[in-house]
């Protein structure tokens, strides 16, 4: 008996599980900041939404890429990570989010963080010489930096 075949995208960043986490992040972000006010969607949505479709943009681009810049690329991504943190922590601050969206914003953005980190490490894995990431680990900061 034949298995049938997974079809394969044209765009191989199609096929990256991170990538369709990106996107789902993406579009119920979408349902939760159009419940912002009105005066908070240039100054707080807008860029919320923004940022967090930068993640799937640089998982994107940085797909195109060879293997050293495509790291470059997903550390851009989780810079976009953390930046949807921060985000996410002003809505909730200024009563736009609610405890379980504010949880759910931040269980997916830890996945995310943890996924692209994977991929780094992957990556590097297959690159002669490569060095390990040259950052902290999100979840091992120094005691002196908390």
């Amino acid at each position: 008996m034949n298995k049938p075949e997974t079809p394969v995208s044209f765009f191989r960043f199609e096929d990256l599980r991170i990538y369709a986490k990106a996107l789902d992040y993406i579009t119920w972000l979408h349902s939760v900041v159009e419940k912002f006010p009105g005066q908070e969607q240039p100054t707080l949505a807008q860029p919320f939404l923004k940022v967090s479709q930068s993640i799937a943009l640089f998982l994107a681009e940085g797909s195109a890429r060879n293997k050293p810049q495509f790291i470059y690329y997903l550390k851009m991504a989780k810079s976009s990570v953390r930046e949807c943190v921060v985000y996410t922590e002003i809505a909730s601050r200024l009563g736009f989010m609610n405890e379980e969206e504010k949880e759910h914003s931040v269980n997916q953005m830890m996945e995310l963080t943890k996924m692209i980190g994977s991929l780094v490490t992957s990556l590097q894995r297959t690159i002669p010489n490569a060095k390990e990431e040259d950052e902290f680990d999100d979840m091992q900061l120094p005691p002196d930096m908390m």
